[in-house]
């Protein structure tokens, strides 16, 4: 980890949606250390200053991917880059999903939005290892069929259930439309033996966590990534604090059953 940027090449960019893209970035010298699916860097796009993104890709290279929507002049500046401009980076930051605990368990990863991108390590690892873990789902939901990210992923996971859902169909659309939480009765896997990954909005996380622990899922195998407004990322400015929790040092990623307490304070 380190506190000054180091410079990344953006070498491929790839539109998600209408305000997102993927970065695909290399190391213009020495690469920073291994980030683990889960954890963040702090992505500076110089002129305008730095924002932390969720890793959505780890190269062997060092390389890095990012799934940025552009929602502020920062996101937005590194949105409209191509590839051969620079970025400085900064990491890893925070904790990761820990997919090693679910080892020989079902597994369940639950995606609202482009919550989506933080988890897709975790599923590439998961569906690498076929004989580490047991059964495999991935859960999909979105506002509408044009904001769905990762679309080609999605239609080339070969998990025991993968399912995608909207909030708002179009008149093309023809899937499932409602809550991701729909989905659970269709995914394959035994409660008490399962591993739980949660990202995206946080009435969604709350609503998909505490579905998950009512069907028997134990509270301390639901991992959730809950974002706050991350500054310096080293724990000092406190503008990420969450009760007792400095998120970019002790999160993102964390187990329910530390954060459903936090999360049930209004506008802690």
């Amino acid at each position: 980890m380190t506190d000054v940027p180091v410079p990344y090449r953006v070498v491929a960019r790839r539109p998600e949606t209408a305000d997102t893209v993927t970065l695909r970035l290399e190391p213009a010298g020495a690469p920073l250390e291994d980030f683990a699916p889960g954890q963040f860097a702090m992505v500076h796009c110089f002129g305008r200053g730095e924002i932390p993104v969720s890793v959505s890709s780890v190269q062997a290279t060092g390389g890095l991917a990012h799934t940025i929507r552009a929602v502020g002049a920062v996101s937005a500046g590194l949105c409209e880059l191509q590839a051969g401009q620079m970025v400085g980076v900064r990491g890893p930051f925070g904790t990761g999903w820990e997919l090693e605990r679910a080892r020989g368990r079902d597994v369940v990863v639950v995606a609202g939005g482009i919550g989506l991108a933080p988890l897709r390590p975790l599923i590439l690892r998961a569906l690498a290892e076929p004989a580490t873990y047991g059964r495999v789902n991935v859960l999909v939901g979105a506002r509408t069929p044009s904001e769905l990210i990762a679309r080609k992923d999605i239609d080339n996971w070969t998990t025991a259930y993968t399912g995608v859902t909207v909030d708002r169909p179009d008149d093309q659309w023809r899937g499932d439309v409602g809550l991701v939480t729909s989905l659970l009765d269709r995914a394959a896997f035994t409660p008490a033996d399962t591993s739980a990954f949660v990202c995206g909005p946080e009435p969604m996380i709350r609503a998909t966590a505490r579905d998950l622990a009512f069907l028997g899922v134990p509270r301390e195998r639901i991992r959730v990534s809950l974002e706050r407004n991350m500054r310096c990322a080293t724990g000092h400015c406190g503008h990420c604090q969450l009760g007792s929790l400095v998120l970019c040092q002790m999160g993102p990623v964390v187990d329910w059953n530390r954060a459903e307490p936090l999360l049930s304070v209004r506008e802690l």
